[in-house]
């Protein structure tokens, strides 16, 4: 983070954020906080609550209680359009994409440049290629031919265009679920290095990941989950590699699951052979 960045207010703070479905307790009490020029890693397991914080972030779920600030103010999203007009944008796993359009009817969709007057307006295909070549050649990514199916596209390239597209459009953070869980390694780093630029450019990312070890590359911060609750906040310099997976992986749980796995080898002498 720049020094400027570091002194002004984070650009999204949450304070005790809590939500419940029914009887059950999604998140509860969840605080952190996302500032300019960096990426803020929120970490867990499956079922930990990375969806349901998303999704409130998002405008999608308000929150029972808690607050919510941006730029300093707090504020209560409506919706997801509330949200994105806050400069929040949020990049889910599907993508909200259509393969079968093109790369630059994709980027624009819902808020395509026009052209002519009355019933002859229509796409301005020429300006819009434009924006899109300027717009991912800024995020380092080169396509030959914006008129090829997103569908042809590899999940990192997709991913990687969503990124460019929530940027162009005003977002000032920028939320990222999974966007490497479905992709092998060659495409998740690519995916990483788009998070990297957005952070170059001012973005706040809030990077949502159940992979500690492409959050250990990314991440400036760490927020894990466990079970909706937030087990703590981590600067790089404050905790290891692995002291993230262990905390991740519940501690104590993983402790009393490798001596069990160790007692099981130990009573099985085949197991224990098979193991030599």
């Amino acid at each position: 983070m720049s020094t400027e960045s570091a002194g002004a207010p984070p650009l999204l703070e949450v304070e005790g954020l809590t939500k419940s479905f029914g009887k059950v307790s999604a998140i509860e009490g969840i605080s952190m906080s996302v500032r300019a020029g960096e990426v803020m890693c929120v970490l867990g397991d499956n079922g930990a609550g990375k969806s349901t914080l998303i999704k409130t972030l998002s405008g999608v779920h308000p929150p029972d209680s808690g607050r919510m600030i941006i730029s300093g103010q707090e504020v209560r999203l409506k919706s997801p359009r509330d949200a994105r007009s806050h400069g929040i944008a949020t990049v889910y796993q599907d993508l909200a994409m259509v393969p079968m359009l093109s790369i630059v009817r994709n980027f624009f969709m819902g808020a395509e440049p026009m052209k002519g007057f009355g019933p002859f307006r229509r796409f301005d295909l020429q300006a819009a290629d434009t924006v899109v070549r300027a717009e991912l050649e800024k995020m380092g990514i080169h396509v030959r031919d914006t008129s090829e199916p997103v569908g042809t596209l590899s999940g990192g390239e997709r991913q990687s265009i969503a990124i460019a597209r929530a940027v162009y459009f005003g977002a000032r953070v920028l939320i990222l679920d999974e966007p490497t869980s479905a992709l092998g390694v060659k495409q998740a780093g690519i995916v990483l290095r788009y998070v990297a630029q957005a952070r170059a450019r001012g973005c706040g990312v809030i990077l949502v990941t159940h992979n500690p070890h492409h959050a250990w590359l990314i991440g400036d911060r760490f927020t894990i989950l466990n079970r909706g609750r937030s087990q703590g906040t981590f600067s790089k310099d404050q905790i290891t590699r692995e002291e993230l997976i262990q905390r991740m992986a519940g501690g104590r749980e993983l402790d009393e699951l490798t001596h069990e796995l160790g007692e099981l080898v130990r009573e099985d002498p085949r197991r224990a052979a098979s193991h030599e």
